[in-house]
């Protein structure tokens, strides 16, 4: 059972939405209401992506992860959302909820940073819900420091507090 990466191509992008929501979904019912996560659908969330997609696609990179030919997870990278242009951002690194712990996710990090040192950024960072305990770790196991900053985003009508962390590429 080999895990394979490649790029994403726009015929992907509603898969990827789907695995998207079932990921949220998988990774956020221990904290955030039902009513929050149930919207946006996953095909709603892959149109989502497709726009997103077509505006970024050129300075950005999803990198698909596929198990035995099915869709297992994804990441999304690209410039620092502070404006840093020595820091790329891991976007999204999402699973299917099936592959939580079975290697997918380090896979896709590696990548990730891989892509980063190609474009030359030499810092990469990340936002993760603070409530999130299991990516948190996930992270910090992969060498991210949460570095104190915070913002707020919401997710459906919940607020969403989020830490920053940050590592070398």
């Amino acid at each position: 059972m080999t895990i394979t990466l490649r790029p994403a191509t726009a015929d992907d992008l509603m898969a990827v939405g789907a695995l998207h929501q079932r990921s949220r979904v998988a990774a956020y019912s221990s904290f955030l209401p039902p009513e929050s996560l149930a919207a946006p659908t996953g095909e709603e969330m892959g149109r989502y992506w497709a726009e997103r997609w077509g505006w970024e696609r050129d300075s950005h990179r999803m990198t698909l992860a596929e198990r035995d030919g099915e869709l297992a997870g994804f990441s999304y990278v690209g410039p620092d959302d502070e404006g840093d242009p020595a820091t790329g951002l891991l976007y999204a690194l999402h699973l299917e909820p099936a592959e939580q712990g079975r290697g997918v996710g380090r896979e896709l990090m590696v990548d990730a940073l891989a892509a980063m040192r190609a474009r030359g950024w030499v810092h990469a960072a990340l936002w993760v819900l603070r409530e999130n305990a299991h990516a948190r770790r996930f992270y910090e196991r992969g060498g991210w420091v949460e570095t104190g900053t915070e913002r707020e985003d919401r997710i459906g009508s919940t607020r969403t507090p989020q830490l920053r962390y940050t590592r070398e590429v």
